[in-house]
């Protein structure tokens, strides 16, 4: 039996680029397709009515035709626009780092509904939330259990030791987890060499609250600014290995956060 030419499906834009002189070259993350790309043709031609509707974070319902190598776009109507994260640069640039990190870490054509709508519901708290780095430190974790990169926080990953709350901790990207404090300091130089970091108590125990609780509850946790930076660097430094590149829209992100310092610190004094 043939398969069918024509299909509908849920889309969330991920990424776009120029194609030819007016269509544009879409990634799109899909709860029956997975990731996948396809083209939306004349939607920067200024008659095109496509156009609005296939914006960056855009949750969209799709009307897809199947091609020779990348089906095309036929029609496209919003379900949620998540307007804040394109009206607020702080907002957008976090939407783009956790689209990149989808976009890299996911492999195109493998369904996996749990990770689309992980994407869509972390997009709309994005568009609310009053702690953007909370919420982008939720999906990392929750994306790389979904994705079979869960780190261990429980256990050491050398030695297999509960992690007792007493004692000092580390965190190997190498291994994929926790180190006790005796795997951690017995041989330092291999430690440094694996990667493996210093990880506080108050860390390790927000990873672990956040890897076993639902949203709702992780919303309502306060973090430090210290605390917080500490959770991203760690979270970043596994994400890093396990891409084996770094993710653009850090560099983007950071800037926009030192700005922002920046501009409180003048407006204060």
């Amino acid at each position: 039996m043939r398969s069918e030419r024509v299909y509908r499906t849920q889309a969330i834009i991920l990424k776009r680029s120029d194609f030819f002189e007016a269509d544009r070259l879409l990634t799109l993350y899909t709860p029956d397709r997975g990731k996948m790309r396809a083209i939306a043709k004349g939607i920067r031609k200024p008659t095109s009515r496509k156009g609005g509707h296939l914006e960056l974070f855009t949750h969209s319902q799709l009307l897809v035709a199947k091609g020779m190598n990348l089906d095309i776009i036929t029609q496209a109507e919003i379900i949620e626009p998540f307007l804040p994260l394109r009206e607020d640069l702080l907002r957008t640039s976090y939407a783009c780092y956790v689209s990149e990190l989808l976009d890299q870490i996911a492999e195109e054509n493998i369904p996996n509904p749990r990770l689309f709508f992980l994407l869509r519901d972390t997009l709309g708290w994005l568009s609310e939330s009053e702690d953007l780095a909370l919420t982008t430190r939720f999906y990392e974790l929750r994306l790389l259990g979904l994705t079979g990169y869960q780190p261990q926080l429980f256990h050491c990953v050398r030695c297999r030791a509960l992690l007792e709350p007493n004692g000092r901790f580390f965190f190997s990207p190498m291994e994929g987890g926790g180190l006790c404090e005796h795997c951690g300091l017995s041989s330092p130089g291999e430690a440094r060499q694996r990667g493996a970091m210093p990880l506080s108590l108050p860390a390790l125990k927000v990873l672990r609250f956040f890897q076993t609780r639902e949203y709702e509850l992780c919303r309502r946790v306060h973090i430090r600014p210290a605390l917080h930076a500490e959770l991203e660097r760690v979270m970043y430094r596994y994400i890093t290995f396990i891409l084996e590149r770094n993710l653009k829209s850090v560099g983007f992100l950071n800037t926009l956060r030192r700005q922002k310092v920046t501009t409180q610190k003048l407006a204060g004094e």
